[in-house]
């Protein structure tokens, strides 16, 4: 009975021998980031100009979206994403007596005449630039 107890013993201090062992690598990995991964970490450097060519590139797109979306958002009841349309649901979420309903249309309707007078703004914005790239020639 002894000896097997002295064997247990041994095997535990072996075992835990070689988990001590093993962990120390580990360890010493996690303390000294690879150079691969402060590589990856580094901060990138700054733009090293105002990104002019790429908006000159983007202009006709970029007027194409915002002019859809503006014809989207000042359409009738009947265009989906249209504020006449989300008038008229929180009209009928008033009528329903979803106040909670109401509430949160109306909140979603507020943000999307904000966003008929940014992209206004935009659109308005876009015709000097596009001005200025032809005078450049990059458009």
């Amino acid at each position: 009975m002894l000896a097997n107890r002295r064997t247990a013993a041994a095997l535990g201090a072996v075992a835990l021998a070689g988990a001590l062992l093993s962990a120390g690598p580990a360890q010493a990995d996690a303390a000294a980031p690879s150079p691969a991964a402060s590589a990856k970490s580094a901060p990138k450097s700054a733009p090293k100009g105002d990104g002019a060519k790429a908006v000159c590139k983007r202009l006709p797109k970029t007027e194409t979206r915002i002019s859809t979306a503006l014809t989207r958002l000042n359409g009738d009841a009947t265009v989906p994403g249209s504020i006449a349309r989300l008038e008229q649901r929180v009209t009928e979420a008033k009528k329903a007596g979803h106040t909670e309903i109401e509430n949160y249309l109306n909140d979603r309707l507020t943000f999307r005449k904000g966003l008929v007078t940014t992209l206004q703004k935009r659109q308005a914005d876009l015709k000097s630039v596009s001005t200025w790239c032809t005078a450049q020639g990059s458009k």
